[in-house]
């Protein structure tokens, strides 16, 4: 009896066996055992390879080992955004890992923003081409190092699937070196942190020029499951050392009687130990919260509001510092007030700033693109401002003589409230609005205000958008120009506030690769720095009469195949060339071509060339950190400055090797861009961009 069981049920189970290959007919097939014929369910027509017990166990291991491992992160993982972005709805941007303007590494020769330093990479800067800023309200007027500051408007946020780094080398060896990195994660999906950090630090190409600087941030983007509350955060650290030689002692360094720019590190200068210190930090909150109904264009779209409340927090302190130990044995300074041999000149501003905004918008029921949209923002921003200057003064005289200490000269604290408004109003993708408003309500820059307009009539892919644009400002004079205190600089002046009217029209067609932009400017009483006859005493002064400007820039891209020449020109015209010194014509132009090296390099090999047309050249006040006219007017030869590069991408990595001012010793020797500060010598440049998704 026991024994019919036990044979029934062995039957059962090799029927139950039999319907098992046919519900899994890609089985392994072990050795020794002969695979079914046919199934219904397998379409292969591949035998399966036969494997021995060493090679089953190693496949097995390698299954198990790579089972968390089946996805493999990229850049589309990755998605980014920044405070402007984050203003009305939720805006994400794909992750940029292409070439593009890869080698322009250098904040200094930025295609569409070049500058004028004093030879070097993190020395004191100044925009090549008018650009005035669009600020009211307090202003202390140190500038001259802006290019290398790290500041909130420049973080960006992620929304990382994946942990995101980014390192990027640049490097010239002792003679340019800048490194930055990147990393960035999701703790959940609501919570994002990350940090930049950034260094900078070159020998240059004459003595003293040796730069080390420091920028580091860390932020953080959270949103709510429910996307009405957004909160982004950053603390920055700007640390700026930068030494301050005086220029080179001699007038000409480029003609072959007076030197050469092979031996520029033997070439004697006029200071060597005098510097400036920088330091910038700032803490940044903004929290915003979406209130009533919210809008989507489509399920899954991103959220729409109609109405937001928000609060934004800022806290800054920065100090910036002029030292100088050693005498003035070639007249650098125009004079001295304290001490002849010794200054430790400070200027340290406090800020802190609260805004309280609302927003409300009305728009039109759409379920594809957004239409008949009316849009108000209103804010009121409180600007609580705490200065303080200190010299070092050496004609303190106690019991024991005469001592140096630190002593305050100046000390104010004062506030600002200023009304902010805007309105827009958009009757579809094709035709929109924006005017806004800027206002200094009550405070120490009371009256101060920034009124601007914008339309924009967009056509169709190919037609492309007309923007007109108008905007009039009226700005305070900078701290530098009215109050300010150190030991070679003393100046108490009365100015009127600087007003600029502007007029612009700009068409841009995506299709055409173009960009055609004409500004007019109108600018009275313009503020500037200039220096008495045949003197280095730069002093600020007042131009009563009204300034014209006119200003064209043109950026065109031609393709031809795997060919592309990328231009962009400025062309700018004032009636008043002797006091607002800028060239007449500036140009940058790339040719290059592209292609794919072994199947597997993207990759790009061409040439830069930069040009500008000769204009009288500013002088540099060391100490004050301001460019000024110097008298008498000198005008230096200009000649185009070529670059050649190759860059190409692999993988996660982009590539590229420069060798800049290629033509150097063709036309000249090299060239000024500041009186008495011999600009760049060749040099070859390597960098490196590495990015990382796990």
């Amino acid at each position: 009896m026991h024994n019919s069981i036990k044979y029934y049920l062995l039957f059962v189970c090799c029927l139950w066996a039999g319907v098992a290959y046919a519900q899994y007919p890609n089985q392994q097939n072990y050795p020794g055992r002969q695979q079914p014929q046919s199934f219904n369910s397998d379409t292969s027509t591949k035998k399966a390879q036969n494997m021995t017990g060493d090679q089953e166990i190693d496949a097995e291991r390698k299954r198990e080992e790579h089972r968390r491992d089946s996805v493999v992160f990229t850049s589309k993982f990755i998605r980014v955004t920044n405070e402007q972005l984050l203003k009305d709805s939720t805006r994400l941007l794909a992750l940029d890992t292409g070439l593009a303007n890869f080698e322009n590494y250098s904040p200094l020769n930025q295609p569409h923003d070049p500058k004028i330093s004093l030879g070097s990479t993190g020395l004191a800067e100044r925009s090549l081409l008018f650009d005035p800023s669009k600020t009211i309200g307090f202003d202390p007027g140190v500038h001259f190092l802006d290019a290398y500051l790290l500041l909130p408007q420049d973080i960006q946020y992620y929304r990382a699937r994946a942990p995101f780094t980014n390192l990027t080398f640049y490097s010239s060896g002792i003679k340019d070196q800048i490194f930055k990195a990147t990393h960035t994660q999701n703790i959940n999906p609501q919570l994002n942190v990350g940090f930049n950090l950034n260094f900078l630090g070159s020998q240059g190409f004459y003595a003293r020029q040796n730069v080390g600087d420091m920028n580091a941030a860390i932020f953080s983007w959270y949103q709510s499951k429910s996307r009405r509350y957004d909160l982004i955060a950053n603390w920055t650290f700007n640390n700026l050392k930068t030494p301050e030689n005086g220029s080179v002692t001699k007038n000409n360094i480029f003609t072959s009687s007076q030197g050469s720019y092979t031996t520029s590190q033997n070439d004697t200068v006029r200071l060597y130990n005098s510097s400036d210190h920088l330091t910038n930090n700032g803490l940044y909150v903004k929290q915003s919260y979406y209130i009533g109904k919210i809008d989507s264009l489509k399920k899954g779209a991103d959220a729409l509001p109609t109405q937001r409340v928000a609060y934004t927090f800022y806290y800054n302190t920065s100090k910036f510092i002029f030292n100088q130990y050693e005498p003035d044995y070639f007249s650098v300074f125009p004079d001295y007030y304290y001490s002849s041999t010794l200054s430790r000149d400070s200027l340290v501003v406090s800020h802190v700033q609260n805004t309280f905004s609302y927003s409300f918008i009305l728009r039109g029921k759409s379920t594809s693109v957004i239409k008949n949209e009316v849009k108000l923002d209103l804010a009121l921003v409180q600007d609580l401002y705490h200065y303080q200057q200190y010299v070092v003064d050496t004609g303190i005289i106690n019991t024991y003589g005469r001592i140096i200490q630190n002593e305050q000269k100046q000390s104010n604290t004062f506030q600002n409230l200023t009304i902010k408004a805007r309105a827009g109003y958009r009757l579809n993708d094709r035709i929109m609005l924006d005017l806004g408003i800027q206002q200094v309500a009550q405070g120490r820059d009371f009256g101060n205000f920034l009124y601007d307009g914008k339309l924009t009539l967009a056509g169709g892919e190919r037609t492309g958008k007309i923007i007109f644009g108008a905007y009039t400002q009226n700005s305070s004079p900078p701290l530098v120009y009215t109050d300010w205190v150190s030991n070679h600089y003393i100046f108490h002046n009365s100015f009127n506030n600087q007003k600029i009217t502007n007029l612009s029209f700009n068409y841009i067609n995506d299709a055409l690769k173009l960009d055609l932009k004409a500004e007019y400017y109108l600018i009275s009483d313009y503020l500037y720095f200039t220096a008495q006859p045949n003197g280095i005493d730069a002093t600020p002064a007042q131009l009563h009469n009204p300034i014209n400007l006119l200003k064209i820039s043109l950026g065109k891209n031609l393709v031809f195949r795997k060919w592309h020449f990328d231009n962009y020109i400025v062309y700018q015209k004032t009636d008043y060339q002797s006091t607002l010194r800028t060239p007449e014509l500036y140009t940058y132009s790339s040719l290059y071509y592209n292609t794919l090296l072994f199947n597997v390099l993207h990759s790009s090999f061409g040439t830069n060339v930069r040009y500008n047309t000769p204009y009288v050249a500013p002088s540099y006040a060391v100490g004050l950190g301001q460019f000024y006219n110097n008298t008498p007017n000198l005008t230096f030869t200009s000649y185009p400055v070529a670059s050649v590069f190759a860059k190409a991408t692999l993988i996660r990595t982009n590539l590229f090797i420069q060798y800049n001012y290629v033509n150097q010793g063709l036309f000249s020797n090299g060239y000024y861009m500041v009186n008495r500060y011999p600009g760049p010598n060749r040099m070859l440049v390597i960098g490196v961009c590495w990015s990382f998704y796990n």
